[in-house]
């Protein structure tokens, strides 16, 4: 399968770059046993991610600014804010984690740890591969509960396949089609960067976050950085 980040994007951030995992023959299934190690896991990354968290307002931290300022340069439903935006107001509210699924409970870790976003999909249920990029609009958008389509806007930045929309603005919402679930086997994870200063995060966090995979699942995920001199991978 392939993973590519379209011409339109650099276009947009020329600066970014995109950390692909793969991961293969996983066993994603929750044992609740294990759920101590997983809300540990999250409670530690809660802790670091204040480093990355004005006490004051959260909002001014430049970590969320830097996002805000992204997301005004393409088409985005009103309200949408990046994953990690999400994560960091949790935090600030003091509102705890609780694990989700294995796959899940380990990115949003690395996700808080190090102010990035991150996001994964079941990669047996997408057709045709990966992409990220401008929307045409109206690629159709199922997220997680919903009986209706959200279909895409035009010039939005997406991950798409050849069925639809992915997640929209950047993994800011995520589709029930592809979504990690217990039953996944393989999976391909993302960790997001506009700039430089990002992108070294971005390094150490899905080299992080390799180690934790090979800890709990026993697989070695291979790692590719996504640039605009190198925007595609064969996974």
């Amino acid at each position: 399968m392939k993973v590519t980040v379209d011409q339109a994007f650099w276009d947009l951030f020329p600066t970014a770059s995109i950390t692909v995992m793969s991961l293969y023959g996983i066993d994603n299934t929750v044992d609740e046993a294990k759920d101590p190690y997983f809300k540990e896991l999250l409670d530690k990354g809660t802790k670091r991610a204040w480093e990355f968290i004005d006490e004051e307002n959260y909002t001014q931290s430049e970590f969320v600014q830097e996002w805000r300022q992204a997301f005004s340069k393409f088409k985005t439903k009103k309200g949408a804010r990046s994953s990690i935006e999400a994560l960091l107001k949790r935090v600030h509210q003091g509102r705890e984690f609780y694990p989700i699924n294995p796959l899940v409970d380990l990115y949003n870790s690395v996700s808080m740890a190090y102010a990035l976003p991150c996001g994964g999909e079941d990669m047996d249920k997408l057709v045709g591969g990966l992409s990220l990029g401008q929307a045409k609009g109206g690629e159709p958008f199922f997220p997680l509960g919903a009986e209706t389509d959200a279909p895409a806007l035009p010039e939005e930045i997406i991950y798409y396949d050849d069925e639809g929309a992915v997640c929209r603005c950047f993994n800011w919402r995520e589709a029930q089609r592809t979504m990690l679930t217990e039953g996944t086997k393989d999976a391909v994870l993302v960790i997001e960067a506009i700039n430089e200063d990002q992108a070294k995060r971005a390094q150490a966090a899905m080299q992080e976050l390799q180690s934790l995979v090979e800890d709990y699942f026993g697989v070695k995920g291979e790692i590719t950085h996504l640039t605009i001199d190198n925007p595609s991978v064969d996974i």
